[in-house]
């Protein structure tokens, strides 16, 4: 297991000063040139700028205060502007080999399968078929350089789940959204390199709210978001990651204005009551629905007094977060790797999907 999320740190080409806030309520953030020689060393500009420069943004801190810890923290290794992925990885101690081996089966007995194994640790990660062949995590994302080379995306944290029969790394992309004008949201590609037969190499848009570190991937997955790449280390495979990119940059657009809509949208407390209800109704089969309930009241009372709730109470937008924070830090009480595996894959992925589909069909009555 990676030890607690840390950061490798490197040269940047600028400081980060702090958050402004315009006369509106609007955050912004501040950076100080810091490359010396350039014609505008020490020179305050914001993002788009240094962007426009070619120099690398520093990590930036969050506007709030206080910020719950990230549902990935245990898991994960802090990058800082490493130039592929590969030292990416390296930096990260993920650069395992895996290697296919075929099952031993009863004499007289026709099997067609093999094992995905960890050759530093021989652990089994999966069982594939004859087809199948590993990518290796220190090729799996070669495609991706070319946009980090571009200045469009920046290698931000890497880490794996259970033995290693997921790595992944987030990429953040370059601004943000803004929503209701100070609620700001991150955006980030998820990569992920599969061992256990799964998937393939995938890309996931992987919105994050900085005041709570909910992940709200689920919201874009259904509509096709998860790209694949059979072989991403070609030439076709930067050409796609470039196509994908302006894709994904249309669908934060889009995704932007979605989230805008519903903080706009207030509701009333018998509509947050009957949201929720929706979300998570009684199980028919059962006579005692008192996990439900529980459920239930969690949800609302993250609507009330939840991470960043004094910023969307009220609204959709609420609505739909205190749900994302629940699936993120209360649904489970298992190992963090169990945890993260059902916010991007499995319950919570899907609890979170139903919620943002209902919020949608919401805003528009």
């Amino acid at each position: 297991m990676p030890e607690r999320i840390h950061r490798v740190e490197r040269n940047s080409d600028a400081t980060f000063l702090g958050w402004q806030k315009t006369a509106s309520g609007e955050f912004f953030p501040l950076y100080n040139i810091t490359v010396a020689g350039h014609p505008s060393d020490h020179s305050t500009v914001n993002e788009a700028t240094l962007r426009r420069m070619h120099l690398r943004t520093p990590r930036t801190p969050s506007p709030y205060p206080e910020m719950r810890p990230s549902p990935w923290q245990d898991l994960g290794i802090e990058l800082d502007h490493p130039r592929t992925a590969k030292e990416a990885i390296e930096i990260a101690g993920l650069d395992y080999t895996v290697v296919k081996k075929r099952l031993e089966v009863n004499a007289g007995l026709k099997q067609d399968a093999y094992a995905t194994v960890r050759t530093d640790t021989g652990e089994v990660l999966g069982i594939v078929g004859q087809s199948y062949e590993p990518i290796q995590n220190r090729d799996a994302f070669a495609f991706f350089d070319a946009l980090v080379d571009e200045q469009e995306a920046v290698y931000d944290t890497a880490g794996v789940l259970g033995c290693g029969e997921r790595m992944w790394i987030l990429a953040k992309l370059p601004g943000y959204m803004k929503v209701h004008g100070n609620d700001i949201v991150n955006k980030y590609l998820l990569l992920i390199n599969s061992h256990d037969g799964s998937e393939r190499v995938c890309v996931k848009l992987t919105p994050i709210r900085v005041v709570c570190n909910n992940t709200l991937t689920s919201a874009l997955h259904e509509a096709g978001d998860g790209q694949s790449f059979g072989t991403p280390d070609t030439t076709q495979g930067v050409e796609q990651a470039f196509t994908s990119l302006a894709l994904t940059n249309s669908r934060f657009e889009q995704l932007n204005a979605v989230f805008n809509g519903m903080a706009a949208k207030r509701i009333t407390e018998n509509q947050l009551q009957e949201y929720v209800r929706a979300l998570v109704p009684d199980n028919e089969e059962r006579e005692d629905n008192a996990r439900t309930e529980r459920i239930r009241n969690d949800v609302l009372q993250l609507h009330e007094s939840g991470w960043g709730a004094q910023l969307a109470r009220g609204t959709l937008w609420g609505a739909f977060n205190s749900v994302t924070e629940y699936t993120d830090h209360m649904m489970s009480d298992e190992d963090p790797t169990s945890r993260l595996n059902s916010i991007l894959f499995g319950r919570g992925e899907q609890l979170k999907l139903k919620a943002f589909h209902l919020a949608e069909r919401m805003m528009r009555d």
